[in-house]
């Protein structure tokens, strides 16, 4: 990722960072398009790349993290 190095600091209101914050307000947005329906990540990614310049990698970590699931990590030989 890019941008001001203070992007990559937890707000003290809630510990999120901009692109955590951006990453959630832009889920919301698109579930309220989608009542009913679940956002598929390859959306979620294009209309959050709109905003912020993050990598495929470093969106998939950060969504991870946010819904509390692991990624496992590529085996390294």
């Amino acid at each position: 990722m890019s941008g001001h190095p203070f992007d990559h600091l937890p707000d003290v209101r809630d510990g999120l960072t901009r692109a955590e914050r951006i990453i959630l307000h832009t889920l919301y947005r698109l579930e309220q398009e989608r009542p009913g329906r679940a956002v598929p990540t390859a959306q979620l990614y294009g209309h959050v790349v709109e905003q912020l310049d993050i990598s495929p990698d470093a969106f998939q970590a950060l969504l991870s993290r946010l819904v509390g699931r692991h990624m496992p990590r590529a085996k390294e030989e």
